[in-house]
């Protein structure tokens, strides 16, 4: 079985998107959340192996999302997702704990290699 991954973006289409490339390599999605709220919630109900995270968001976005998740978890392993033009957030979200940074439009060869080196 593969590692577990929580897909997190506000967009449903870039949440198909990356699930399709995860599964068709290996990796189970265990679920989506479409907020940053949503994913701490879901993080501690699920407990993925890897969440991808967008970094714009409503509610919560995804750099406070990320600090609450390694509040909750020192060890976990977060690939954040953003759109060109975001370097200082992504500069904001590696600080913050996260392992790595995907830029949409996603392409499958980088998410599987941010994944693969975030997970190893």
């Amino acid at each position: 079985m593969g590692d577990k991954i929580l897909i997190v973006d506000d967009a449903a289409f870039m949440r198909m998107m990356i699930k399709d490339i995860l599964e068709k390599n290996g990796y189970e999605v265990v679920g989506e959340a479409e907020n940053g709220q949503e994913a701490v919630d879901k993080y501690s109900e699920l407990e993925p192996d890897l969440v991808t995270l967008d970094i714009t968001m409503p509610e919560k976005d995804g750099i406070a999302a990320l600090k609450d998740i390694i509040a909750q978890d020192a060890n976990a392993k977060v690939v954040m997702c953003s759109a060109m033009g975001q370097q200082a957030m992504v500069i904001d979200a590696i600080q913050a704990g996260a392992k790595d940074f995907i830029v949409k439009p996603f392409q499958a060869d980088r998410v599987l290699e941010a994944i693969g080196k975030a997970l190893s």
